[in-house]
């Protein structure tokens, strides 16, 4: 059961996977008045799909204003009649760059790339919604247990901040679909960081804050004391990234890692185990879920400092895609994710340690350095592979 926590008058609700947030997100749009903005790489069209849909339909049909901006790759499957539906209701539609077609990937490979990863939604400027959760049922492939994820319901002035970036954000892309310019010309997202000391939005985009929730995850990660834990779907850091990580471990911080255990995508899963020996060797301790797909992106340092957000910590994420992270300083709600993931850690998760590693055999070692190999390589051809480190 989730505490409600109070941050620099701002109050902060921890949502875990898709049973706890999608009814709290469809109480809110029910309660809506004014207006809704609703940004997500999938929407889908399945059950859960349907049910925000409906909430949205219901919201424009008394006159709220209702946005909703998708990523033209991640919801390329959305199907036409379900548009003809929110429109018809009165919601307004965005996708962010459509551009996916084959035939432009030798002459805009980079661009691209550039996918809109965030999660957000914003309720009268007053309540707002942040984290990894997509619209999406959270079972796939016949797995019982739900896909392990958060967010964050945060109620108060941080909820008005999101609204401005928001907001920008479809100014921005309804200005680039409407004149046909490439959207990345125009300044839209940047690094917004809330004035109250204990709280923070951390956007990531592809101009002047590429490196901003990097900066802020290696920062804390720097002056911890005594525990990091972070909990990642997609983990493949840079060399900088890793040497902060393996510093901390050197010093005596405990640093614990919750990675991905299923095979979901085969290259960037592969390649993250390239970096399991040294990690192991630093002394830093690894373990990957189990019982379902771990989707969260989050991680709590000396039992103060957290993030929940959309950012994973690979070259994707870190470098190409939109991204946006919570990052609160508060026991009380750092306590909670802690006991989380703890809990997911002792129940759901087999630890790696360096015998396991060691028999995993010859084979699988090559497949991992092949792997990470091929990243590097993509990302070099993409004119980032300096970035990567």
């Amino acid at each position: 059961m989730s505490s409600m926590h109070k941050v620099n008058g701002n109050r902060l609700l921890l949502l875990q996977n898709g049973a706890a947030y999608f009814p709290q997100l469809c109480a809110d749009i029910d309660a809506c008045k004014s207006f809704i903005y609703l940004e997500t790489y999938i929407f889908s069209a399945d059950e859960t799909g349907r049910q925000v849909s409906e909430a949205l339909q219901r919201a424009a049909r008394r006159d709220v204003v209702v946005r909703v901006l998708m990523d033209g790759f991640g919801s390329a499957d959305f199907p036409p009649h379900w548009r003809t539906q929110l429109q018809e209701s009165g919601v307004q539609v965005q996708w962010f760059r459509r551009e996916i077609s084959p035939f432009t990937w030798r002459r805009n490979r980079k661009r691209r790339l550039l996918r809109l990863h965030r999660k957000l939604v914003v309720l009268d400027g007053e309540v707002a919604f942040i984290g990894g959760i997509n619209i999406i049922d959270d079972t796939k492939h016949n797995v019982a247990v739900p896909r392990f994820d958060f967010a964050v319901r945060v109620e108060g002035s941080v909820a008005g901040e999101i609204y401005a970036v928001m907001r920008s954000l479809w100014g921005a892309v309804s200005w680039a679909n409407a004149s046909g310019k490439r959207i990345e010309r125009f300044m839209l997202g940047n690094g917004r960081r809330s004035a109250l000391p204990n709280i923070a939005i951390y956007l990531r985009d592809n101009l002047r804050h590429r490196r901003d929730i990097e900066r802020a995850y290696m920062k804390a990660i720097a002056n911890a004391e005594r525990e990091v834990v972070i909990a990642n779907a997609y983990f493949l850091p840079g060399l900088s990234f890793r040497r902060t990580l393996m510093q901390a471990a050197e010093r005596g911080v405990r640093v614990v890692l919750l990675l991905q255990g299923r095979v979901e995508y085969r290259l960037l899963h592969y390649a993250t185990h390239a970096l399991y020996a040294e990690l192991l060797a630093a002394g830093i301790e690894i373990y990957e879920y189990q019982a379902s797909y771990l989707h969260a992106k989050v991680a709590v340092v000396d039992g103060l400092w957290v993030t929940v957000g959309s950012s994973n910590i690979d070259p994707f994420s870190l470098l190409l895609a939109r991204e946006a992270n919570l990052v609160v300083s508060d026991a009380g709600f750092a306590a909670e994710l802690r006991d989380r993931l703890f809990a997911a850690i002792s129940q759901d998760a087999l630890r790696i340690n360096p015998a396991h590693w060691n028999r995993v055999g010859w084979c699988g070692h090559l497949l991992a350095r092949l792997s990470y190999a091929t990243v590097r390589m993509v990302i070099g051809v993409l004119g980032y592979g300096k970035s990567v480190d």
